[in-house]
């Protein structure tokens, strides 16, 4: 099975560039993005062998994430159940037969670490949602799509009445799942108590850290900096203590100057001045079936490129 994970940094401008193209060259069973800039309907994307699962934010132009997959997931979450970190659109989680896919854009700690104590509460909470999932336990409050008898996916019974938070107030169609951009003010919400199969998870996406001095081309002068602060590191060795692997590293434990994110100045991506900050982690027990874990460096369109997971089937 092959996954991918890419920021795109606005789809919009990565549909110019090819990337119903490089979609297609990948030819992988899921594809996450993140930093997608979309609201419902915004984008049209030509990939009918895919079911697609939106997360918005409420603020326009800004984060978002989508998964693209073949299968048709079980169900669908759309946050970690708190309202105030849940607004940006930041996960979508499907559950399939095996495991959770969770595809994630973890809020960046911003210029002085402006943002540090939202950081950190999201990281807290993003590792005990995904800990959740392993157990079979899930979030309540949280927007989920199911389908419902009749095939389409169940809907708020006052869906469309007045104005949603997306500014929408039309009723949408009835869709079988992941066949409609659906606002998340029109799904029904996870209930206390639900429960699920207890199965491994993989997650992928922008996690806005880089764990080790080895995973960006100068730690000496970014130590201290977003994305290279003590406290994002040692909320990311939390997370892999908790029982997660990062598969890339545990196939290239010393492999330098692999990096999927440059900064657009100081011709930084063509002297590989960059830091790796997007990731797949699984579940402990699904790290012997990682068969490869890749970084596609050569696919331009944005300022981070694809990552890549294979895992035995």
């Amino acid at each position: 099975m092959r996954m991918i994970s890419w920021n795109v940094n606005g789809l919009r401008a990565v549909l110019k560039k090819g990337f119903e193209d490089i979609v297609g060259e990948f030819d992988a069973d899921v594809v996450a993005l993140q930093e997608t800039k979309l609201q419902a309907g915004q984008a049209t994307l030509d990939l009918p062998r895919y079911r697609e699962f939106w997360s918005y934010a409420e603020r326009k132009g800004y984060s978002g994430t989508v998964v693209f997959t073949k299968e048709k997931p079980l169900q669908v979450l759309h946050g970690l159940g708190f309202p105030h970190l849940d607004n940006e659109g930041r996960i979508v989680a499907c559950e399939f037969p095996e495991f959770w896919f969770v595809c994630v854009y973890t809020p960046n700690a911003q210029n002085e670490l402006a943002r540090i104590d939202h950081r950190m509460e999201w990281d807290d909470a993003f590792r005990d949602f995904c800990k959740g999932l392993e157990a079979g336990v899930l979030p309540a409050g949280v927007p989920v799509e199911r389908e419902g008898a009749d095939g389409n996916v169940v809907l708020q019974p006052e869906a469309g009445r007045g104005e949603g938070k997306g500014g929408a107030d039309v009723v949408p169609e009835p869709a079988p799942m992941g066949e409609g951009h659906l606002p998340t003010q029109w799904l029904p919400l996870t209930q206390p108590g639900e429960t699920a199969a207890p199965k491994p998870v993989v997650i992928c996406g922008d996690f806005n850290v880089a764990h080790n001095e080895i995973d960006l081309k100068n730690p000496g002068p970014n130590r201290g900096n977003a994305g290279f602060s003590d406290e994002e590191r040692e909320k990311f060795t939390k997370l892999l203590d908790a029982g997660f692997t990062d598969t890339f590293r545990s196939l290239h434990p010393d492999l330098t100057g692999a990096y999927s994110w440059w900064s657009y100045r100081f011709n930084a991506r063509k002297n590989n001045a960059g830091w790796r900050i997007d990731y797949f982690l699984v579940s402990n027990e699904l790290a012997p079936k990682v068969r490869a874990a890749s970084i596609y460096s050569e696919v331009f369109g944005s300022d981070h490129c694809p990552v890549g997971l294979e895992l035995e089937d």
